[in-house]
């Protein structure tokens, strides 16, 4: 079972306006976004998590280089400088912080998710304790190695859903409160937890059974790298880079707020795509607009919708006899209905409705597919059976916010 455990954060200093210092995750920001949050403060974390200069391998997100020094190197410096000159302070003791998210769903309900942020035990590929959630698409991954490497420190948290029940109840009680952030309609919470008692009872319980990865697959992957690479430098596998930044939350219902990443797809003519989606679903053209109401049905009625740019959209309804031997997962019945004939195409991916349609309208793509949630009895289902997910078969909202901690990995931790 996996090990979990407390640290010595770096935390910005008591009475820092968390609205001016704390960004989204680097992976989910435009260059424009970055440029508002870098304005907004001169201590805002974008100016360490995201460097100037710094490759996010996204097209549009290398920004220009300030000067000839290595902008990894620049955002160790500017951490370091934050914490001489005490815009950033450095925990007595190793600790627990828990995140409280506050917001309304989809579907308009009230939610509340509860996790603790700690150091979770990096294991090897494969190794039991730690589990995957899907299958990861190539990724250029040197950005956050380097900046790990410069800075020993873990900036932007991995998510983990622990299968071990009891953890949202252990978290009920606050802890010390350490600030407030509302962001598009989000309230995080963050809360200091010391007590030993206290910190002995959540390890206790996350250990009891596996932590499933939810997001952050390549930033947990870098984690596998830094960590041999420190174990072959100093001959020791008791460092802080043993373990990484790991927000872990309770995999139940109440806990999660799942989101489907819908498809698009180009390389291919829209009447090709379709006439080989017709070996898998009766197609039947919907009527009503392509809105909420129609997402909600896609779930009740257990069918994807096609779009094309023309602005038609189509039923896509499962044959039961084609499906039978594949998971209750969009993803994978696409995969399956699509065969062979997917190698000669181009799959992107889209979360959001209004996204999709703009760009499927907007002529770039053959056809988009929406696509359901992934089902909570279908994520505890595959991750007993030890199986991954297709690439991008769910999304967990909200993103968690970078800043509120960071984990020091080297010898000051």
């Amino acid at each position: 079972m996996p090990t979990f455990a407390p640290f010595r954060a770096y935390r910005y200093a008591p009475g820092t306006d968390f609205a001016a210092v704390i960004a989204p995750p680097y992976d989910v920001l435009s260059d424009a976004e970055i440029a508002e949050l870098k304005a907004r403060d001169p201590h805002n974390i974008t100016h360490i998590d995201i460097p100037a200069g710094g490759d996010l391998s996204r097209p549009g997100q290398i920004a220009a280089v300030s000067s000839d020094e290595d902008p990894y190197i620049t955002a160790a410096k500017t951490m370091q400088d934050w914490l001489n000159s005490g815009v950033l302070v450095h925990d007595d003791v190793p600790s627990y912080t828990i995140c409280r998210m506050r917001f309304t769903d989809a579907t308009a309900t009230q939610r509340e998710i509860v996790g603790v942020l700690g150091g979770l035990e990096v294991v090897d590929q494969d190794a039991p304790g730690v589990l995957p959630h899907e299958r990861t698409t190539p990724k250029a991954v040197s950005d956050r190695l380097d900046l790990t490497r410069a800075t020993g420190a873990n900036l932007s948290p991995v998510w983990g859903l622990s299968l071990a029940a009891g953890l949202t109840a252990a978290l009920a009680t606050p802890g010390i409160v350490v600030g407030e952030l509302e962001h598009e309609g989000v309230l995080h919470r963050v809360e200091r937890i010391d007590d030993p008692a206290r910190i002995a009872e959540i390890t206790a319980i996350i250990a009891k059974d596996d932590v499933l990865i939810a997001d952050g697959h390549h930033r947990y992957s870098i984690s596998r790298t830094y960590r041999d690479e420190v174990r072959a430098a100093t001959q020791r596998n008791d460092s802080a880079a043993e373990f990484t930044l790991t927000f872990v939350s309770e995999l139940v219902e109440d806990q999660l707020a799942i989101e489907a990443i819908h498809r698009l797809y180009s390389g291919i003519q829209f009447q090709e795509l379709r006439e080989i989606l017709t070996q898998s679903f009766d197609i039947v053209a919907v009527t009503a607009p392509i809105d909420r109401n129609v997402l909600r049905e896609m779930v009740s009625l257990g069918r994807l919708v096609l779009l094309e740019p023309t602005g038609s959209a189509h039923w896509l309804i499962p044959r039961p006899e084609v499906f039978a031997q594949v998971r209750e997962i969009d993803g994978a019945y696409l995969e399956h209905a699509l065969g062979a004939a997917a190698a000669e195409m181009t799959v992107s991916f889209q979360h959001g409705l209004s996204e999709m349609l703009d760009a499927v309208a907007s002529g770039d793509y053959a056809a988009g597919i929406l696509i359901r949630p992934t089902s909570l009895a279908e994520i505890h289902r595959t991750a007993r059976l030890g199986l991954l997910m297709p690439p991008k078969s769910t999304f967990f909202t909200p993103k968690l916010r970078t800043g509120f901690v960071i984990r020091p990995t080297g010898a000051q931790q």
